[in-house]
């Protein structure tokens, strides 16, 4: 019963590629083969410099169909593209980053983020990056104050002036090796300011990683 229940509603509802919102045709999986050509992929030189992190890396430049995709995915109720998204990262982690890690954990939204949007997009990706990985995933961070779309600000130090204690992490978590996961990364102010709470707490290194990077 349950199987034919798929079928129907895959016919209701068909997957789309997260980047281009095409209808995915048979043997294609979580996006379409003529994406996964031409995307953006970062080939050379993954690891970018962020404060307080070990290392940044992502899969993909946040440009055309990526940031198409990411906008699906954060506010066109597009949580089923957590998934794919998830698994590129992971596999991105495990090319990318060969020293132990103790656990996985994401840059949470605040309550009345996570209330409007119904969904943390990070904690999904986290999730997955876990579930391919087989890392624990655990809550560390907390928003405590509600901030400006980070996106909405041109300037380096808006941006962090607009984070900076807007998270705290009531854990301790000493000697911990922590991947800590978002969405994007752009100038890189909520990821320092996070890890440095994460450092703060006792992380003995922190290793952001997220689905694509801003040039």
């Amino acid at each position: 019963m349950i199987r034919p229940l798929r079928l129907l509603l895959s016919l209701i509802y068909p997957d789309r590629c997260p980047f281009c919102g095409r209808v995915l045709n048979w043997g294609e999986d979580g996006m379409c083969f003529g994406c996964q050509r031409i995307l953006p992929w970062i080939t050379e030189g993954n690891d970018r410099s962020v404060n307080f992190c070990d290392a940044c890396l992502s899969p993909l430049w946040y440009r055309d169909g990526v940031r198409q995709g990411m906008h699906r995915y954060k506010f066109q109720h597009g949580q089923n593209h957590a998934r794919l998204f998830g698994t590129l990262m992971a596999q991105c982690l495990l090319d990318h980053w060969k020293e132990p890690v103790d656990l996985i954990t994401w840059v949470p939204l605040s309550r009345k983020r996570l209330r409007q949007r119904g969904y943390d997009q990070a904690q999904l990706l986290a999730l997955r990056v876990g579930e391919v990985t087989g890392l624990p995933v655990q809550s560390t961070l907390t928003k405590v104050r509600n901030t400006a779309t980070q996106s909405r600000l041109s300037q380096t130090d808006s941006r962090m002036a607009n984070v900076r204690n807007a998270y705290l992490c009531p854990d301790t978590l000493l000697d911990k090796r922590i991947v800590l996961v978002d969405d994007v990364v752009t100038s890189g102010a909520t990821l320092s300011v996070c890890a440095a709470c994460l450092q703060a707490a006792g992380a003995q290194s922190v290793v952001a990683l997220t689905l694509a990077r801003a040039k």
